[in-house]
């Protein structure tokens, strides 16, 4: 056992110079939570901490069905749409059950918001805790092997409420927690409790979410951005001269880097990893925007500040928005700091010019 006692390392065969160390001190999700829990609430009743791993359970889940998808028959339409009228996948159906039963089962949470719910669902109970999702987010993708996940974030329940519609039409300057969890290569759960931003992986031997990466910041620029420029033509003046300027620098510049998947989550995935900027704006086409407010733009932008990165509608900072129904919409931008004050800058730039 090496010197800290949290491994030990074996040496390989013919006594070479191969070294492989197996680290039997490892943080999963739970002792995380724990641990934060003593940290920074210690007066908490512990009612959180079941709610975090009723989520990690449903994650779970969807992560085993999404694995097996193709095998099963899990894969194409279900025949129906959802309450934003996008047409449902086997697995958005199946997805939005798993998080429902975990929901309710957890006994923590009274109030649940889904993308797939036209409107909220209460569930019986003492449940302190409303908890907002897109079950899978970027389902279209999912017959093309695409990485897709699940997006959530967590209010508290306004005192003295009984649960109701008006415990999650609030800014997202009031979430508690938020984050995803991206199902690719592996499973990725990206979490903030607003005390930083830390990203854990799951280890499907042991069917535990595991530490990996610790104390998560965005780099403060990065040349790429990620956007469906497809729109182009219905972006408003300043987006347009936004993303002119990134392709055209000036003389001795380089031009960004372009990286667009379609899937929300692991786009902003990369984002956070590696810097640069995701946007969907709002446009001439989608007045108001294109993704869901209160379980898209809120949990990521959340993620975003938390990590050392801006999320903003070009005019307004993304959190301090309310939605006015459940399923609102918002154009967004976000990502590393200073990719992002240049839309600000540039969207002031054209105020002051009209």
């Amino acid at each position: 056992m090496n010197g800290n006692g949290t491994g030990f390392t074996t040496t390989g065969a013919g006594g070479g110079d191969s070294i492989n160390e197996i680290k039997t001190d490892i943080i999963t999700l739970t002792r995380f939570i724990l641990t934060e829990q003593g940290r920074y609430a210690t007066q908490a009743t512990g009612d959180f901490t079941l709610l975090l791993n009723s989520l990690q359970f449903a994650f779970k889940f969807i992560s085993h069905n999404i694995r097996r998808a193709t095998l099963v028959n899990l894969i194409g339409l279900a025949g129906a749409t959802n309450s934003t009228g996008d047409d449902q996948k086997k697995l958005d159906v199946i997805g939005d059950e798993i998080f429902i039963n975990a929901m309710r089962a957890s006994g923590k949470v009274k109030v649940l918001v889904s993308e797939e719910q036209e409107e909220i669902i209460v569930f019986d109970g003492d449940g302190k805790y409303c908890v907002v999702c897109d079950p899978i987010d970027g389902s279209s993708n999912l017959d093309a092997g695409v990485s897709v996940g699940t997006i959530f974030g967590v209010y508290k329940l306004q005192p003295g409420s009984a649960g109701g519609v008006s415990d999650v039409l609030r800014a997202g300057t009031e979430m508690i927690a938020a984050g995803y969890t991206m199902y690719g290569a592996s499973a990725n759960l990206v979490l903030t409790t607003g005390n930083g931003v830390n990203g854990f992986t799951l280890d499907t031997a042991l069917g535990e979410f595991i530490l990996t990466h610790p104390d998560m910041k965005i780099p403060k620029k990065r040349a790429i951005y990620s956007v469906n420029e497809g729109n182009t033509v219905y972006w408003d003046a300043p987006t347009q001269d936004y993303f002119h300027n990134l392709k055209y620098p000036t003389e001795g510049q380089k031009p960004y880097s372009a990286r667009y998947i379609g899937s929300m989550v692991a786009d902003m995935h990369r984002t956070l990893l590696y810097g640069g900027i995701f946007a969907y704006p709002s446009d001439s086409k989608s007045k108001n925007g294109k993704l869901r407010l209160l379980y898209e733009c809120f949990p990521m932008a959340f993620l975003v500040e938390q990590a050392g990165g801006l999320a903003t509608t070009g005019t307004q900072r993304i959190l301090e928005l309310v939605p006015k129904h459940i399923h609102d919409r918002s154009g967004i931008f976000l990502g590393s700091e200073k990719e992002v004050q240049k839309v600000i800058d540039t969207y002031k730039k054209y105020e002051v010019s009209a």
